[in-house]
């Protein structure tokens, strides 16, 4: 049996809720002689309702399983608590595997097969020498990416992105596949969980909400997240104005004249790319910047995977982001939380150096009240 951490922040005392994580019975197949090929079909494979509405049959006792979307992969493995059915990734889950926790806590992670790029075309060569028993591919993006896996003979699970209800859906599905629906059903309570905390604790905050944006640079170039995505969500959430709010585009690139109109009081930095508050703070076209000024830039976690998107990861994402908002005086227990987090997730006991890591201690050293997270 496992549970599931509740948080405890701060200096409000918090509720403790045990929430049992239960591994599914292993399911058998029987069938006798005088059973029918449809009988002998149906003890063998499930049906899964994806989120394009479409019914997927799958074996029922999948052993194989590829990802042509991110950060899919991640997801699973917390629901099965392995990685050993995972047989195919995205190059850019590939990325964050090598560069994050998920290489020590699933070392077989670093070497798995990458079966898409930037675009999730499939490559269907691949897909062929794995052999997998499903693929899950983005369900929202046309026939391009999924068209290729049918005709190679694969079910495909399709997948929509840009909401919590969307990752809820994931988890379901997940889980579904893996023969472990009650693991799902107590992921998702979860997240309600500390979804009803993060309102309470932000509604009891006496300070103006901070305005706030996710910032990409590649180069010179800037790029920032739209507030029709999972950023829209998660930011009021946190008790933030995103300042990109009616910006059109979903991942539009932006100008440092841009960013100076915004003049945004907190900058966190996308996990996606190789940006460090130190570039930020050294580039004289954003000098004039609130959160350049005042030192409050920080680099996004890394943890089992880039925690700024919708993952079952997210409530650690959103306990983060509060507190880099709303900075607190004393000790922080997020360091308690990933520690129970990584343990309940991922079957992992996480050390305080590893801590360190996830956090971007070395990142965010010289940014404002980020000392608060050191142990």
């Amino acid at each position: 049996m496992h549970a599931l951490p509740a948080r405890t922040r701060g200096r409000s005392a918090r509720r403790i809720i045990a929430l049992a994580l239960v591994a599914a019975a292993a399911l058998s197949a029987c069938s006798s002689r005088e059973s029918s090929t449809s009988d002998q079909a149906a003890s063998t494979t499930i049906q899964v309702v994806d989120q394009r509405g479409q019914t997927v049959t799958i074996n029922k006792d999948v052993k194989k399983i590829a990802f042509a979307v991110i950060p899919a992969p991640a997801i699973f493995a917390a629901v099965d608590r392995s990685y050993d059915r995972i047989v195919g990734i995205n190059q850019s889950t590939l990325v964050a595997n090598k560069g994050g926790m998920f290489a020590t806590i699933f070392p077989q992670s670093v070497n798995s097969t990458v079966i898409a790029g930037n675009n999730f075309i499939p490559n269907v060569e691949t897909l062929l020498k794995l052999n997998p028993d499903v693929v899950v591919q983005w369900g929202d993006r046309g026939p391009d990416v999924t068209e290729p896996i049918v005709k190679a003979g694969f079910p495909v699970v399709g997948l929509k992105y840009g909401t919590q209800e969307n990752l809820e859906g994931w988890i379901k599905l997940f889980a579904d596949i893996a023969g472990k629906p009650a693991r799902g059903t107590e992921l998702v309570n979860w997240l309600h969980t500390e979804i009803d905390a993060t309102r309470t604790e932000v509604a009891a905050e006496k300070t103006p909400r901070p305005r706030a944006m996710i910032l990409s640079r590649v180069g010179e170039a800037y790029s920032t997240t739209s507030a029709s995505g999972y950023d829209g969500f998660q930011f009021d959430l946190v008790g933030a104005d995103l300042v990109t709010k009616g910006f059109p585009g979903d991942a539009p690139q932006i100008t440092a004249e841009q960013i100076l109109t915004w003049n945004p009081e907190v900058i966190m930095l996308s996990g996606f790319d190789e940006s460090t508050p130190a570039e930020i703070y050294a580039d004289p076209r954003l000098a004039g910047v609130s959160a350049v000024q005042n030192k409050r830039v920080y680099k996004t976690p890394l943890g089992g995977y880039r925690w700024q998107v919708p993952s079952v990861e997210s409530p650690l994402m959103w306990q983060w982001m509060h507190e880099v908002l709303y900075p607190k005086t004393g000790a922080s227990d997020m360091r308690k939380n990933v520690r129970d987090s990584f343990d309940n997730l991922f079957g992992y006991k996480i050390s305080d150096k590893e801590i360190d890591q996830v956090l971007r201690l070395d990142l965010n050293a010289n940014s404002a009240g980020y000392d608060h997270f050191r142990g």
